[in-house]
């Protein structure tokens, strides 16, 4: 990040004279990958993209589940939102927009040190910020509307992830992969 003053402000391309760099300005102690199933409205997984990269997310990939309805994602489009939302919350670090993946494939090919699966049905699942390390890289999935399967959420378990909860409320997708980005990053904000 640099400071600067304007040395020509011509419309075509503005001169600057930095004045101040800053190294690895505001650089977060962790890493953040939120693998989430696309939602059926385009513009409701472009709201997460925005939101998530306003609050602090490293890496956001588009998990194709069995109950997803929605298949394709513009990537292109969602890092210019992501890039656009950097931008806006001041932040130095645009995060990795990765093209689609299948469930089993992510879940069985990642090596993060914590890994964890939010889902909807009532089993007893401990709630993410009783279970999170800070200043650790996480993957959370965040599944479709209509949630992960069984047979998902058992696969996953097979592969050390750990069930967690996001709270009481049931959660749209776009709003569950909000709030877990809300949670590590305060996690994290309170260890430094």
């Amino acid at each position: 990040m640099f400071k600067a003053s304007i040395v020509d402000d011509n419309y075509m391309a503005v001169g600057v004279k930095i004045l101040e760099t800053f190294h690895e300005y505001n650089k977060r102690p962790f890493h953040l990958h939120i693998a989430i199933a696309p939602t059926k409205s385009p513009d409701r997984f472009e709201w997460f993209v925005e939101k998530a990269t306003e609050i602090g997310v490293d890496e956001i990939t588009p998990l194709l589940c069995e109950r997803s309805e929605k298949t394709h994602v513009k990537v292109e489009r969602l890092q210019k939102i992501a890039e656009s939302a950097m931008k806006q919350s001041v932040s130095a670090y645009l995060p990795k927009i990765n093209e689609a993946i299948s469930f089993d494939k992510l879940i069985s090919s990642n090596e993060s040190l914590q890994k964890f699966i939010a889902y909807c049905n009532d089993q007893d699942r401990l709630f993410l910020q009783s279970q999170c390390i800070p200043e650790k890289s996480v993957l959370i999935l965040i599944g479709p509307e209509g949630d992960f399967t069984e047979n998902e959420i058992g696969l996953s378990q097979k592969n050390n992830f750990i069930p967690i909860s996001l709270g009481n409320s049931r959660l749209r997708t776009e709003t569950a992969g909000v709030v877990a980005c809300t949670i590590i990053n305060m996690i994290n904000s309170q260890k430094t």
